[in-house]
């Protein structure tokens, strides 16, 4: 019997690996995908939804829009036709979540690829000019081909706010005095639809947004 299992020791060893492989392949076919749920209005906390927008439920997508980036170019809503971005809401003299918001965005910038980009609203943008963006665009390392900086009116990066990405809690329209302030990072996907919303200050959930996105940048390659 022993000089049987000598003789066909490789036999049995290929064999083993093999069914390895099988039963791995089996158990992975047999785990539900993840996917990522399709934020609407009705799903997030009222107090960050506009009053009109509370009880939607289905086809809720970022508006249309037309800004400034740190370049002097014209931002809109074509410059990230086809592509899952990352957005969020801040201003270059903020002293307090700003500055980490920033250092994690830069972070994730340097883990995406081409088809992912990242869209930072200033929502002080009577004092964030364009020169103001550019000087801390070079101050915090952003590379110009993946992550706009953009000012523009105020009511409209406001209306954003509320209206589309659903992020911040009522603070007027965009006044000249009223103010808004949020540390939610924002994944939005091709088809301009909310897939997930993450504390831009928290190292966790940097990495579960990262999770996030590989699922749904997977999920176009099915």
């Amino acid at each position: 019997m022993r000089a049987f299992f000598a003789k066909y020791k490789l036999f049995f060893i290929v064999l083993f690996c093999l069914s390895v492989v099988i039963i791995y392949l089996f158990y992975n076919a047999l785990q539900p995908q993840k996917k990522l749920a399709i934020y609407q209005p009705s799903m997030v906390n009222p107090e960050l939804v506009d009053s009109t927008l509370q009880y939607i439920r289905k086809y809720h997508t970022i508006g249309d829009f037309s800004l400034t980036n740190q370049n002097g170019q014209t931002i809109t809503q074509k410059t990230y036709e086809g592509k899952i971005y990352i957005a969020d809401f801040f201003f270059t003299t903020c002293p307090t979540i700003c500055p980490i918001m920033t250092m994690n965005m830069a972070s994730i910038q340097d883990k995406i690829g081409d088809e992912v980009l990242l869209l930072s609203h200033s929502v002080t943008p009577n004092i964030d000019s364009v020169a103001q963006l550019k000087k801390y665009a070079l101050e915090k390392g952003v590379d110009d081909a993946k992550w706009n900086l953009v000012t523009g009116d105020k009511k409209q990066i406001y209306e954003l706010a509320r209206k589309s990405y659903l992020a911040v809690k009522t603070d007027g329209d965009g006044g000249p005095y009223d103010m808004i302030h949020t540390e939610n990072f924002i994944l939005v996907d091709k088809e301009r639809r909310i897939r997930g919303f993450y504390d831009g200050t928290k190292t966790e959930d940097m990495e579960q947004l990262l999770n996030d996105l590989e699922v749904l940048k997977a999920s176009y390659s099915e």
